[in-house]
């Protein structure tokens, strides 16, 4: 265990965007899924003149796999971090 006078400086930054940073990125990561996935369909409707129907079922699949996505994250992190905290009762 290390006391506080050990910490290298800005270590506390450190931890903290690493426990944070997963759960920041995840709007960004579902954002851009749904917009990609938005402006694929729009470009094959483009190509093969389907309009509306390749936009719609590709923006239906970026919100379906960008949902998929972000939920299994948060459950794998709030697994972590309930583990982490049963980890730190037991030592502390």
């Amino acid at each position: 265990m290390t006391s506080p006078g050990d910490q290298k400086p800005g270590g506390g930054m450190r931890l903290w965007s690493r426990e944070l940073g997963p759960f920041l990125t995840l709007g960004i990561q579902l954002a851009i899924t749904v917009v990609g996935f938005f402006f694929l369909g729009r470009w094959g409707d483009q190509t093969f003149g389907t309009t509306p129907w390749l936009t719609l079922t590709g923006l239906a699949l970026g919100v379906t796999g960008g949902f998929i996505k972000f939920f299994r994250t948060v459950t794998r992190l709030g697994a972590r971090s309930d583990q982490d905290a049963e980890d730190q009762e037991r030592d502390g």
